[in-house]
């Protein structure tokens, strides 16, 4: 393993264990066994590297451990392992609230929540954080089973855009009040009722 990919291990492993604000360049220079000058060296800051380190954590450890345990792993045939979009939908949240059991997968939920917080204030992060947004958007609404593959890129972000704020929200519950968590299928039923109410006349 080169020093760049030990910083990110060792970054990724900083942002689990003490979060984004309470990390160091020291501590991350540390746990990789490199000088604080290979920091600067290979991505400039300490913040642009806890940014790479927390996009691979998202991409690389919760997305495919929730996709893959859910059914959903990829490819044409995604749908059919689980049984249609509706099945995709309930079993990717049965899984997002069983991840909550991983303390793991835990620390990252909370260092989200904290990255959010401290966005208002660190202009270079909201920067950074938007760029993942649109990402994330996407993935929510292939991962959810909520778009057909070639869907409209406008119809994709909106649909990814919902599913994000519940995803916030029911993780939050999830974290903090494990018992008002709603399931995946009290979540579908719900956005069934909430659109038939709010949907135009015909």
């Amino acid at each position: 393993m080169g020093n760049r990919e030990a910083l990110v291990e060792s970054a990724k492993a900083c942002l689990l264990e003490k979060g984004y604000s309470r990390t160091t360049a020291r501590d991350i220079a540390t746990g990789a066994g490199v000088s604080l000058a290979a920091i600067g060296y290979h991505f400039g800051s300490k913040e642009t590297l806890l940014n790479e380190a927390l996009r691979a954590l998202l991409t690389d450890e919760w997305a495919t451990e929730v996709a893959g345990a859910a059914g959903t792993g990829g490819g044409d045939d995604r749908a059919a392992v689980v049984g249609g979009p509706h099945e995709q939908f309930v079993a990717t949240w049965r899984q997002i609230i069983d991840s909550l059991s991983n303390p793991r997968l835990k620390a990252l939920w909370a260092t989200q929540f904290e990255v959010l917080s401290l966005g208002a204030s660190m202009p270079e992060l909201v920067a950074e954080l938007t760029k993942m947004q649109g990402e994330a958007r996407d993935g929510l609404a292939h991962l959810f089973g909520g778009v057909d593959p070639d869907a409209d890129p406008e119809e994709v972000q909106a649909i990814g855009s919902l599913l994000q704020a519940l995803l916030l929200g029911v993780v939050a519950q999830g974290m903090f009040d494990p018992d008002s968590a709603p399931t995946g299928e009290q979540l579908a039923q719900s956005l069934r009722a909430l659109a038939d109410r709010i949907s135009p006349s015909a």
